[in-house]
């Protein structure tokens, strides 16, 4: 049984006719199953239950939507660029799907403007637009599947927001500097959840990278993927700048 939130959290609630005219300017089309839509934009920090006290938030919707976005743009890359190793294909595609990159298309598009979260704590979560952004991909996939959603994403995201030429020639993010340099040194890297620190959805995550199972540097913040690009920057900078016997 799918789940809509029944009170504001946060922003002011929208409408089910707000939220359809918002996803008809934002991505040009009319949503299905409106359902699917608000849960993308419930942030966890304004979980809700369900009567038979099921938490409800955007976070599987975000899952999903996170696999189908990589998907795309892996499929992308591989025929805008069919003379460039696998190297530059996963720099590029890691430029794309960032944490940093979502959030600011999700500012660009007006879909922030959309998210319902605790606003007690808004603050603290710098990753929530790229979340809601990854969130609403799953929407629209379960909505409208994935020969629709590939084209909304070719043509209303990456053709109208992202330049190939800039791009190639913006600095990649820290975790795939990290993960190409092992590679070339044929070094294994990788990335332990070794603590959490608070409760609920103000917790953060504490991730530490091991190089060879050498522990480098530990990166804390509200999400996983976010404590990993804070230790691979820490580790990067470390291997740039100190002698580490690996």
């Amino acid at each position: 049984m799918w789940f809509r939130p029944s009170q504001p959290v946060g922003a002011e609630f929208s409408s089910d006719k707000q939220v359809k005219q918002a996803i008809k300017s934002i991505l040009g089309y009319k949503p299905g199953n409106i359902r699917l839509y608000h849960l993308a934009f419930l942030h966890k920090s304004a979980t809700q239950e369900t009567n038979s006290g099921i938490r409800i938030n955007n976070e599987r919707l975000e899952f999903l939507g996170d696999a189908i976005l990589d998907a795309v743009a892996a499929d992308y890359l591989f025929k805008t660029f069919p003379t460039r190793d696998e190297g530059f294909l996963t720099e590029m595609r890691s430029k794309i799907v960032s944490r940093a990159m979502l959030n600011k298309l999700a500012q660009k598009m007006g879909i922030d403007l959309l998210i319902q979260l605790d606003s007690s704590s808004s603050g603290a979560f710098r990753s929530c637009k790229g979340d809601a952004f990854e969130a609403l991909i799953g929407a629209m996939y379960l909505d409208k599947g994935y020969d629709f959603t590939r084209k909304i994403i070719l043509d209303r995201i990456i053709g109208r927001y992202f330049d190939m030429d800039d791009l190639v020639n913006q600095e990649v993010n820290f975790k795939s500097k990290i993960i190409e340099w092992t590679q070339r040194e044929k070094k294994l890297a990788r990335f332990n959840v070794v603590d959490e620190i608070g409760a609920g959805y103000k917790k953060q995550y504490i991730v530490e990278l091991l190089i060879d199972n050498e522990p480098i540097a530990r990166g804390q913040d509200h999400s996983i993927k976010g404590a990993e690009q804070n230790a691979a920057e820490k580790s990067w900078l470390k291997i740039n700048t100190e002698t580490i016997d690996l």
